[in-house]
């Protein structure tokens, strides 16, 4: 991995630098089981259960609003959009991504979160050489993350869910926030990397034409990933970090 070939790299953060997205799964999965168990029952319909692979299909990685709605559409449910405020009650499309988004909250303070030491390993010596890096995730938790994984200074942007939305920029698997991220480092999208471990943000990396799309194989699969988009996929980013060159007194001994 030649990283002098690049400007910027610019990482997502669940499943690529923590292990959040099984954070997520948790909390997606323990909410829609809920709703749809009421729903059923409601509606007299026999609602298919959800599984884990409809986090793949329709949540991982897009903005948590676009996640309830796409997942409900594939359940034939409509329900009316609500506002960002709505409780967690609410049976709206942001009730739903809220009441979600409350138990993430407190899955993270009740278990923490420590990053992966092989993104940790990538992380550092990228900073070491002076090599610009962003933070671009869908989930509006991302600044929480970082500041609880003690990661939040290696960055020159968090660019997160909440953010896109201020500054009017569509969520993956739409290039947008990728794009925006890279030019705030300096960088055109040619030179710039994309890590993901998410289709969406893998199809977002090469809809952008990025100068390189790694897929990190978290679950998603390495088949699904270069589907997607990856120029390349690995297990773990400790794959990505260069060798030291050996000593003089290390080679001798």
């Amino acid at each position: 991995m030649d990283w002098d070939l690049y400007d910027a790299v610019l990482f997502d953060l669940d499943g690529v630098v923590t292990p959040t997205a099984d954070v997520h799964k948790h909390a997606w999965e323990a909410m829609f089981t809920a709703f749809l168990t009421a729903r059923s029952a409601a509606d007299g319909v026999a609602y298919a259960p959800y599984t884990e692979q409809d986090y793949f299909d329709f949540v991982d990685g897009k903005p948590r609003y676009d996640g309830v709605r796409d997942f409900l559409a594939s359940r034939g449910i409509t329900l009316p959009e609500g506002e960002p405020d709505d409780p967690p009650t609410a049976q709206t499309v942001c009730g739903l991504g809220n009441r979600k988004n409350d138990a993430f909250n407190q899955i993270l303070a009740s278990e923490g979160v420590t990053a992966y030491p092989g993104s940790v390993a990538l992380i550092q010596q990228l900073h070491e050489r002076g090599k610009p890096m962003a933070v671009v995730s869908s989930s509006r938790n991302a600044p929480a993350v970082l500041a609880a994984a003690g990661l939040t200074d290696y960055f020159g942007l968090i660019m997160h869910g909440g953010l896109a939305e201020e500054l009017g920029l569509p969520g993956k698997p739409a290039p947008d926030t990728f794009t925006h991220a890279a030019e705030q480092l300096g960088a055109t999208n040619a030179r710039s990397v994309v890590l993901e471990d998410a289709i969406n943000g893998v199809a977002a990396g090469h809809a952008g034409a990025f100068g390189l799309v790694i897929g990190v194989d978290r679950g998603a699969g390495v088949e699904a990933l270069t589907a997607a988009g990856a120029d390349v996929v690995v297990q773990d980013l400790d794959e990505l970090v260069a060798d030291e060159p050996a000593t003089d007194e290390g080679a001798g001994a």
